[in-house]
């Protein structure tokens, strides 16, 4: 089973930047596509990027689109998010996790639970 590991997290003033990382054990993470989903306090998780196993393909979610870049490096069985122009907006907690290709994609429990989260923090 794969375990992920969110980190990057933090509070930064509006305008700012931050760079996510999702550290995944087990070389199975390759073979997928991966997502970075957020979830504020009383809402849903949602889906704000994807990316294909090969890289060649991703997915922005309208209210990120232009400002977070995603992207991974399978050798290093990781995936990233580097989010620009943050807005207070944008506070949650960040997961990554397994998706399969639809439209918009969607989250599939290939790795089992969710991994711990890292909260992002925008203040205005």
């Amino acid at each position: 089973q794969v375990q992920l590991a969110e980190s990057g997290g933090g509070l930064v003033q509006a305008g700012g930047s931050l760079r996510l990382s999702c550290a995944a054990s087990g070389r199975t993470f390759r073979s997928y596509n991966m997502g970075w989903f957020r979830q504020a306090p009383g809402k849903e998780r949602d889906l704000v990027a994807g990316i294909s196993w090969a890289s060649g393909r991703t997915y922005y979610a309208d209210s990120v689109k232009g400002r977070f870049i995603i992207s991974r490096d399978n050798a290093k069985n990781t995936v990233y998010l580097q989010m620009n122009s943050l807005k207070p907006e944008d506070t949650a907690v960040y997961y990554c996790g397994p998706i399969t290709w639809r439209d918009p994609p969607v989250w599939i429990p290939d790795f089992g639970s969710w991994g711990q989260g890292t909260q992002v923090t925008v203040s205005s």
